[in-house]
């Protein structure tokens, strides 16, 4: 249950700490009971709020209302201002669980369906609850959708983009005939058209639940799994207590390469994962004590428990940390150096909650800062007060300028919730972060680029030009991160020049190579 009160956070940002500041606050209002469950940074610095809501009167102009909910999504620009809205609805129930920004700038939507075809899904149910997956572009118009399940009971965890340009989808299943356990975890690996390549059922002789999914850099992915299963069925590691961290690397068709299992002897909990320069970063919450293998304790209730593994899934080092009571991760983003390959730090961000109370002044969010090798560089507190509205914080984000993302709910009255959407800037967050006057990535570029400025302009001209000087595009801009389309350009060697508005100048050169793939900006 993560829930955080954050109106008193918003008025502490304001008032009390004095190295954050609010850069802009969005509060997007409802009259039924919404659920926020992401906030969805995209490549060129715009965000994609989704989640799940039941839609009034008022906002179902086009006969699409039923009264179950539907897939919720508010696009927000760099400024805060709202882009667009849209729902997509099918006749029941209709939970978006994740999504993921793609290299073109749309999107993929994964949620769990309790619908047959009708309304927006064109499917038919394949028994049960299944994956629905919808497939959008920047302006949020639908290019395909899939309906993916069996008779069993399938519900969406998390989806991710590969080198390929095609998408990762995991869930967990249940009851189904194929299974090993009370639940096990399902992957679908899909290309970029929705078409399914493969698909696999992982899981021990027990309870297996998928937390999280990242891609990685040869074009797989690394699963992050909340276990309870004893060896068997898949599963060729043996718990160490309760429940487990569970992590499987798959290569770019799907097949587990390695698997290893961490835990002591309670309960652990994973949440997160991350790249580092060197590997992977493994986080979540603990209660075990030294054992197992876990050789790190636990000073008071859940303690913070980190796992830095290379390439290989061998262990570089663990590390715990606490906040007193129950500390919650819920972001965790690794700081990266110019060169985008070596790891200068960690930044961490969550709360803490009084164990066995939730409705009270007992929550505080912090932010925690570890150099590459886990130690402490710093943490700062913003301590909650008590509140008379339900607010919950949802989700956290670190932008690459270093400013951060909170999304939650909030709601004068039960049934009511607003989503809210805060941008902080952090002046101690955005000294770690390393600016270049001009970025493009990918680099080599294919059919699209994006173009960072990494100086204060208020509009910039954004100019691409061939080796022989002849100018092949101009954007005007008022972003930071501007996209600019590269489909027309052959292979070879172009130059990009920004000029602003405040007579500051910067070139940066790129490749134009092959189409149809894609680099893991980090």
């Amino acid at each position: 249950m993560r829930k955080f009160y954050i109106s008193a956070l918003f008025l502490c940002a304001i008032g009390q700490i004095s190295a954050q500041e609010v850069v802009w606050q969005k509060d997007i209002k409802s009259n039924t009971q919404d659920f926020l469950s992401q906030v969805t940074t995209t490549i060129d610095g715009q965000y994609l709020i989704t989640g799940s809501s039941i839609q009034s009167k008022k906002l179902s102009t086009d006969n699409k209302q039923n009264n179950g909910y539907d897939f919720h999504l508010v696009k927000l620009n760099q400024q805060g201002e709202k882009a667009w809205e849209k729902y997509f609805a099918g006749n029941n129930h209709d939970f978006l669980s994740s999504t993921v920004a793609t290299q073109e700038g749309g999107f993929l939507l994964a949620g769990t369906s309790y619908s047959g075809k009708g309304l927006d899904k064109k499917d038919d149910s394949k028994g049960g609850s299944d994956l629905w997956l919808i497939r959008l572009n920047e302006f949020g118009d639908e290019l395909w959708q899939k309906t993916l399940g069996s008779n069993a009971d399938e519900e969406a965890r998390a989806v991710i983009q590969t080198t390929d340009l095609g998408f990762f989808v995991a869930g967990n299943v249940q009851n189904s005939a194929k299974g090993y356990g009370s639940k096990d975890v399902l992957i679908i690996k899909l290309d970029k058209n929705g078409k399914e390549l493969s698909q696999s059922i992982l899981g021990g002789k027990g309870l297996d639940e998928v937390e999280k999914m990242i891609p990685t850099r040869d074009g797989g992915s690394l699963l992050g799994i909340y276990s309870r299963s004893t060896i068997g069925g898949s599963k060729k590691t043996e718990n160490f207590g309760e429940g487990d961290y569970w992590i499987i690397k798959l290569s770019k068709e799907g097949k587990v390469e390695w698997e290893k299992n961490f835990g002591g002897k309670g309960d652990d909990h994973l949440r997160t994962l991350a790249l580092t320069s060197t590997g992977f970063l493994i986080g979540g919450e603990s209660r075990s004590e030294r054992s197992g293998n876990k050789t790190v304790g636990i000073e008071e209730g859940t303690d913070l428990w980190l796992i830095s593994l290379n390439d290989k899934g061998e262990e570089i080092w663990q590390k715990s940390y606490n906040f007193k009571n129950r500390d919650v991760l819920m972001g965790m983003s690794v700081l990266h150096g110019s060169d985008d390959k070596t790891s200068k730090g960690i930044l961490l961000g969550g709360y803490t909650q009084a164990e066995g109370r939730i409705q009270t002044d007992d929550e505080t969010f912090w932010m925690l800062y570890l150099d590459q090798n886990g130690n402490e560089e710093w943490r700062k507190h913003v301590k909650g007060e008590s509140s008379k509205k339900e607010e919950r914080l949802a989700d956290i984000k670190l932008n690459r300028d270093g400013s951060i993302i909170l999304a939650g709910t909030s709601a004068e009255e039960l049934g009511k919730e607003n989503w809210k959407i805060v941008k902080l800037g952090d002046k101690q967050i955005d000294q770690l972060i390393v600016k270049q006057d001009i970025k493009i990535y990918p680099n080599p570029v294919s059919d699209y680029a994006y173009v960072e400025i990494g100086f204060d302009f208020k509009e910039a001209d954004i100019l691409l030009y061939d080796m022989s000087g002849r100018q092949l595009q101009s954007v005007k801009t008022k972003n930071k991160v501007t996209k600019i389309n590269t489909q027309n350009l052959i292979q070879g060697a172009y130059l990009v020049t920004v000029k602003t508005d405040t007579n500051k100048t910067a070139n940066a050169k790129i490749m134009s190579g092959p189409k149809n793939s894609i680099q893991i900006i980090g």
